[in-house]
């Protein structure tokens, strides 16, 4: 009999690292990748190639629920792809006009609530590792293992304007830096899906770790859950020998 797979929840606040952490985990986990933002992505690219406004709620929620999505790992680069009706859309959610869109649209209420059935319904067997804003308290509430990654303001920001620094972006640091703030600030306090922990997630600070040691570290939660599924929190962490958490045992 085969043994289901756990189903993963990743969040925390852009800069910790949620992309690369969990792309690497799942792959040599034996799970797929979704990141959650593609989702809004794809509705955004939608939009753009209808010419719908950002305004026009109605029609955004519309492509929403029309939209089929699938997600597969192209096995000789690891490059995780974003299927769309057919078509591979991977290079075109790209494009920074589909990500000031995107942010947008994020924000509708009934829009987000068809991507989170969409959600739902591809990761209910397991098998996945999710990363997002909302995904270990909207989509996956329940879900096996639930980490909420951590890293102090000026860390992100320096993460981020390195990453610009690479890209040929010569972007003022203080700049950077209150980008970052205000971004953290509307993830935490919009009204939809507000950025935060669950009370039984496995708190990881980033600070002080490298990519490879957060990797190692949620490849000890997912051995742990195999060994004894029944671990959830404290538990779990405990077992691991990795992350903290502050709220209630599950």
């Amino acid at each position: 009999m085969s043994i289901r797979q756990p189903i993963v929840a990743i969040d925390g606040p852009a800069g910790t690292g949620k992309s690369t952490v969990a792309k690497r985990v799942a792959e040599r986990a034996g799970l797929q990748f979704i990141s959650s933002g593609s989702m809004y992505r794809a509705v955004a690219l939608c939009a753009l190639r209808e010419g719908v406004s950002a305004a026009d709620r109605q029609r955004l929620i519309d492509i929403a629920a029309g939209l089929s999505f699938h997600f597969f790992t192209d096995p000789t680069d690891g490059t995780v792809h974003t299927v769309i009706d057919d078509e591979d859309v991977t290079e075109a959610l790209r494009a920074p006009a589909v990500g000031q869109i995107a942010s947008a649209i994020a924000t509708i209420p009934e829009l987000r609530a068809h991507l989170v059935a969409k959600q739902q319904e591809y990761g209910r067997q397991g098998g996945i590792i999710m990363e997002g804003r909302d995904i270990q308290t909207v989509v996956f509430p329940d879900a096996d293992i639930k980490v909420f990654l951590t890293a102090s303001e000026q860390e992100c920001a320096r993460r981020r304007w390195k990453e610009l620094h690479d890209k040929g972006e010569n972007v003022p640091f203080p700049e950077v830096l209150q980008e970052v703030r205000e971004r953290d600030r509307r993830d935490a306090e919009r009204e939809v899906s507000p950025l935060r922990a669950a009370p039984d997630a496995i708190m990881v600070n980033t600070d002080d770790r490298t990519i490879d040691q957060v990797v190692e570290c949620l490849l000890a939660l997912i051995t742990a859950w195999r060994a004894d599924p029944r671990l959830h929190g404290h538990d779990l962490a405990t077992a691991a020998g990795c992350g903290t958490v502050s709220g209630r045992r599950r």
